[in-house]
């Protein structure tokens, strides 16, 4: 990796070193040429004759001048004349480095405006034109990332007053019938109603409260080794009277000696969340079929119905808070819609992660989780 940076700016850094170089070689190649020509006496014979021609001296006072003036200090005069030139050429040298920050200013400046447009630089400003694009993707998709956040966050308020108003409003009206009915087997019959209702209401509130407790993680699991074909025929036993109003049954294809390591009582929601949701958009008069995959270090519980193929755009919106397919969501008898989004959730605390897949008539949700 570190030598992966050193060649990305190599590049740079071999253009920066070349000129610094050049300017070294420029200040003692002039250097070495006024050596050349005011100590060698090309240039000396020259300055000689100026002091003749304009001072009106004889040859050897202007000489002796030159002699005392230029070559006596031509130590100091060296000093200075190389100083002199390198702070020179040194000052060019960094007016030519400035331009590659006003490159990287401007590159900085296309980061901050809200268009598609890529930043481009020099090529030997390749590695920071990268780093520069990818600052701008990135922030490009947590600025995405935050306006879905926001819409999601208003769809769920807004599906969570409409659940919650629905068995309300049920409530509501049957106390009013109750309030005005004077018939004993109505007012029974009402009272019934109502009651069914506010269990809804409760159950309604209850898995909100739940599914906040497991996303903020303050649920703590408690895990041990699980008999997982002994869970789902448990399982299976409880759920019996739901898949029978189909004539759906659970068929478990897999080991009967399997174990996970889990939290039993959380793994047996998810498992019966996703079973209650199998049936509910199961064929009627189809298994239910239940399959395990092992590797070295994950278990793969896959959960597979004979159902209406789901479009890909509701398949990725299947364990989102209050999501349910349209033909749940128009049902009075329709669940809370936070089934799948409590399951994700549990297996996301087990260190694991949850799937969906749906072709050719098939829905399959996969619970992967960790081996230890």
């Amino acid at each position: 990796m570190k030598k992966n940076k050193q060649d990305d700016f190599s590049v740079f850094q071999r253009k920066i070193a070349i000129r610094f170089f050049r300017s070294v070689f420029l200040s003692v190649l002039i250097v070495v040429a006024i050596y050349l020509f005011l100590w060698k006496r090309r240039l000396g014979d020259f300055i000689v004759y100026l002091l003749e021609f304009f001072l009106k001296m004889e040859h050897e006072e202007a000489f002796l001048i030159y002699h005392n003036n230029f070559r006596g200090y031509k130590e100091i005069f060296f000093t200075v004349a190389i100083i002199t030139i390198f702070l020179l050429l040194l000052i060019f040298l960094f007016r030519w480095i400035s331009h590659y920050f006003k490159e990287i200013n401007r590159g900085i400046d296309n980061l901050l405006e809200d268009d598609e447009s890529k930043i481009c630089l020099s090529r030997e400003m390749l590695p920071f034109e990268c780093k520069l694009n990818t600052v701008k993707r990135n922030l490009r998709e947590q600025k995405e990332a935050t306006a879905l956040a926001e819409q999601r966050k208003d769809e769920l308020v807004m599906y969570l007053a409409h659940d919650i108003r629905t068995p309300l409003t049920s409530v509501i009206g049957y106390l009013s019938l109750l309030e005005e009915e004077s018939d004993v087997s109505d007012r029974s019959k009402n009272v019934h109603i109502a009651l069914e209702k506010a269990y809804r209401l409760d159950k309604m509130v209850n898995e909100f409260f739940e599914i906040t407790r497991y996303h903020s993680r303050q649920i703590k699991l408690s895990k041990q080794n699980i008999d997982l074909y002994y869970m789902l025929v448990q399982l299976r036993d409880e759920l019996l009277p739901t898949f029978t109003v189909q004539n759906n049954s659970i068929e478990l294809d897999f080991d009967e000696n399997t174990t996970i390591y889990a939290d039993s009582e959380k793994l047996a929601r998810v498992f019966s969340n996703i079973l209650k949701n199998a049936v509910t958009y199961s064929y009627p008069n189809t298994k239910i079929i239940v399959s395990v995959e092992n590797t070295e270090k994950h278990i793969a519980i896959l959960f597979q119905n004979q159902g209406k193929t789901i479009p890909i755009e509701k398949l990725l919106s299947l364990f989102d808070k209050f999501y349910r397919l349209d033909e749940a969501r128009i049902s009075n008898t329709g669940g809370t819609g936070l089934g799948l989004a409590i399951a994700k959730e549990i297996v996301l605390l087990h260190g694991g992660s949850i799937e969906a897949n749906s072709e050719n008539e098939t829905i399959t949700i996969s619970v992967i989780l960790p081996v230890s």
